[in-house]
């Protein structure tokens, strides 16, 4: 069976955007490129919901996004792409389907599929959704070397504890550090 994974990425504070949404504070260098590439391969389908979709697709298939990091955006541009969401009623970001409805049925019918890892990127409240519904079986967070002060939490959506069990830490030489957990309960 395949694995869904979500990444995340945070301030030391703990929150995945500033207090007014904005998203200018990841550190990114060629290290977190290399990264963000190896992660991409595990996977063959990319999972989103609303708000990340319309943020990564309003930029990777830009000439800007090709230039700046190639090889990222040829694998977000070609990679299969779900979006979970109510209120979209169509998507066009190339290789790109929506799931309205029935999403824990639609998402463990996914899972059964032959094929890579299934890979959340962003979108903290449905890595949320997903992890009270028992579907996600591995969460990395990068903690980035930031304080905002103010913003909106990383799991400021869940409506219960989450506990977790750590899997992995690995240190980045830019002050990055990646942690991963697994959900407790398996």
């Amino acid at each position: 069976m395949r694995k869904i994974f979500s990444f995340l990425v945070t301030t030391v504070d703990g929150y995945h955007e500033g207090p007014n949404q904005e998203f200018d504070w990841p550190v990114v260098d060629d290290e977190f490129d290399e990264f963000a590439v190896q992660q991409l391969d595990e996977a063959d389908v990319l999972l989103f919901g609303r708000v990340t979709y319309q943020g990564m697709a309003a930029y990777w298939p830009t000439r800007a996004a090709q230039e700046d990091d190639p090889r990222v955006a040829a694998r977000m541009n070609s990679l299969s792409k779900i979006v979970v969401s109510r209120a979209l009623d169509q998507v066009e970001w190339a290789n790109t389907r929506l799931i309205k409805d029935n999403v824990a049925d639609e998402i463990s019918v996914l899972k059964r599929q032959p094929g890579k890892d299934i890979a959340v990127l962003g979108s903290s409240s449905l890595t949320v959704s997903l992890l009270e519904l028992g579907l996600v079986d591995e969460l990395r967070i990068m903690v980035m070397p930031v304080v905002l002060g103010e913003g909106r939490s990383l799991f400021s959506s869940a409506g219960e504890r989450i506990s977790l069990r750590l899997m992995n830490t690995r240190t980045f030489s830019s002050g990055n550090v990646l942690l991963t957990y697994q959900p407790a309960a398996r």
